[in-house]
């Protein structure tokens, strides 16, 4: 004779959820600390050409140059960080819809763009662009 237990009998299951979340919470740890690790360096590079790019000289728009010392350009007057930030001020107030395309030397060093950069964007100008350079043309 069987004699049956007075609790019912359940068959063992194996809950996936606690482990989908012990998952994400292990990826979620591994990419917080490898973003720890990456150091940031500035880098000397080649800044990029195009065949398709054309110079475009409007009066509307504040061309800014950057040559291979740093040396900051506003059209062909060579200018250091005081006046060029005075100059981006002096031409927002007139037009607050200015655009600025910044341009760089081939030798130029990405930190010296970055810079130029900051400086347009803490003056509060939205309207800023990079001119390249088109690509010489082969010679056949």
């Amino acid at each position: 004779m069987k004699i049956g237990s007075p609790l019912p009998h359940k068959k063992a299951r194996i809950e996936i959820i606690p482990l989908i979340d012990i998952m994400f919470f292990l990826l979620a740890s591994f990419m917080m600390a490898s973003l720890t690790m990456i150091k940031l360096q500035s880098i000397k590079m080649d800044l990029p050409t195009a065949t398709t790019a054309s110079r475009d000289f409007k009066p509307d728009i504040l061309n800014v140059s950057v040559d291979k010392l740093g040396d900051i350009y506003v059209g062909t007057t060579q200018l250091n960080l005081v006046a060029f930030q005075a100059v981006l001020s002096n031409r927002f107030r007139v037009n607050t819809n200015l655009p600025v395309y910044i341009s760089g030397d081939k030798d130029a060093t990405h930190g010296a763009v970055i810079r130029v950069l900051d400086i347009v964007r803490r003056e509060g100008i939205q309207k800023v662009s990079f001119a390249i350079t088109p690509a010489p043309a082969d010679k056949k």
